[in-house]
């Protein structure tokens, strides 16, 4: 099975409702990730690091994640500060300098990224996949968008071991990777392959749900129940996002 390490803890995080938290997280990220100027993406920043720090996350696995997601923002600053018309605050090197506004660009970039970053890792990533798909068809998400989300879930893993046993299969008969057309048809074939196998997989899935009675909801024997933690959460990060976004607004109309 697909391993989910954040999603168990005894954590405050963890406790609440998951319908509270996809909420909270949805506001959150969206007030970030809309913001024109860097004041908002940094208040939903520093909550969402305050709340990485109530899930008790491994450190270890967040620095690792945190390293991959900045790694692409790592790229814009080779290109953004040189590449935005503005005001140069360097040296021109060969015609080029880093602008004022370039840099402003990057760093509202960053900012956005690492707050809806964190707010996903603590409120989305402790929560087990089961329960997420629970929580999607509870909000209001579409039941086909909620299945699929599950069914994706379940099936990663099935779909990686068949390409696995394939790729032996074809190292047992003598492939090995190399950067020829021959060594091409062979990935190709076996990428096919693949697609073929977990279509009939999925066909002999359907058809065995069928006969089991599916009816297009899935029953389940784990309610949902919210208590008065829950709503004080929710609140407390819907009023961090209305702050957010107040503050943007300000910004907004300050410079229309």
């Amino acid at each position: 099975m697909i391993d989910e390490p954040l999603s168990r803890g005894p954590s405050p995080v963890h406790r609440r409702d998951p319908r509270f938290r996809l909420v909270a997280c949805l506001a959150l990220s969206l007030v970030a990730a809309l913001a024109v100027n860097s004041g908002t993406p940094l208040v939903i920043l520093a909550a969402g690091l305050v709340m990485t720090g109530l899930a008790r996350l491994p450190l270890g696995l967040v620095a690792r994640r945190f390293t991959a997601v900045n790694a692409f923002v790592a790229f814009l600053w080779l290109v953004l500060p040189f590449t935005t018309p503005g005001t140069p605050v360097t040296a021109a090197f060969h015609g080029i300098a880093a602008t004022r506004e370039g840099v402003a660009l990057a760093t509202l970039i960053t900012l956005k990224a690492n707050a809806v970053f964190f707010c996903v890792l603590s409120l989305l990533a402790t929560i087990p996949a089961p329960a997420l798909g629970g929580a999607l068809r509870a909000v209001g998400v579409p039941d086909k968008f909620a299945f699929l989300f599950l069914f994706t879930y379940r099936y990663l893993h099935v779909i990686h071991e068949e390409y696995g046993r394939l790729a032996t299969a074809a190292r047992l008969r003598g492939f090995a990777p190399a950067t020829s057309l021959h060594a091409y048809r062979t990935y190709a074939a076996l990428v096919a392959m693949v697609l073929v196998r977990a279509y009939d997989r999925s066909q002999r899935v359907y058809q065995a749900m069928l006969l089991r009675g599916f009816s297009g909801r899935f029953a389940s024997l784990d309610g949902f129940r919210a208590g008065r933690g829950d709503l004080a959460f929710l609140l407390a990060a819907l009023a961090v996002a209305v702050a957010g976004g107040a503050l943007d607004l300000t910004f907004w109309r300050g410079h229309v």
